[in-house]
């Protein structure tokens, strides 16, 4: 069972998100908020497992209430749901540790499996903005928003690493990597959750933006 709380400032979406989202047997909507300052004030005595967190919200928006979780409760997965997608928007909220960016004409069953994709360790984007969020990536490649790895762990990928690498930070799916670089998607799954571990990084959305940073997606890693 997925404990979700709701953050959004119109009643009527967190309510009606909320009812239709506790029809899953899956999911437990545990509460909503109206603000970011709700959103911390419950999880002080609550645990929850994701937050679906609206961006424009009165007192506390949704960026920094989505950096002040992560900060505070690292366990807790953010899911931005918005009708906003505004750049610098996407890339705060994911560089603060969301792990997903919805658009809120997003369906129902559709928001159901992204939940879940987050609950289990993966990033979501929608694919109407993915390809701005890489894009954004590129432009930011330069920025002093550089994300930082484990150097050990760097001269201890090997070249399929690299391949996987450099396909994540093409927005790449898992699906879409396994048929690219003739693998299994468990294998693919694997590869990632060893690279991870050996960047020490949380998830595909920094070592996407990593991979773009240091010039992985130009490079030539056939044999």
């Amino acid at each position: 069972m997925i404990n979700l709380l709701i953050a959004d400032d119109q009643e009527l979406i967190r309510e009606s998100v909320s009812i239709v989202l506790s029809a899953y047997p899956d999911l437990n909507v545990v509460a909503t908020a109206s603000n970011g300052l709700e959103v911390l004030d419950y999880l002080e005595s609550h645990p929850v497992d994701v937050i679906l967190m609206d961006i424009r919200m009165p007192e506390m928006d949704g960026v920094v209430c989505t950096k002040m979780v992560k900060k505070r409760f690292p366990g807790t997965k953010v899911i931005i749901l918005t009708t906003f997608d505004d750049d610098e928007f996407i890339f705060s909220a994911l560089e603060y540790g969301a792990s997903g960016y919805i658009l809120k004409g997003i369906s129902m069953e559709d928001l159901h499996q992204a939940i879940i994709t987050v609950n289990s360790g993966n990033a979501m984007l929608n694919p109407d903005i993915a390809a701005k969020v890489f894009r954004l990536f590129s432009q930011v490649s330069h920025s002093t928003s550089n994300i930082q790895v484990d150097q050990d762990g760097v001269a201890d990928l090997s070249k399929t690493d690299w391949r996987v690498i450099q396909q994540v930070g093409h927005g790449l799916s898992n699906k879409e990597i396994a048929g690219k670089l003739f693998l299994s998607e468990g294998t693919v799954r694997n590869y990632l959750s060893v690279i991870l571990s050996k960047l020490q990084l949380r998830d595909r959305t920094q070592l996407a933006i990593w991979a773009v940073q240091t010039g992985v997606l130009t490079k030539d890693y056939d044999d």
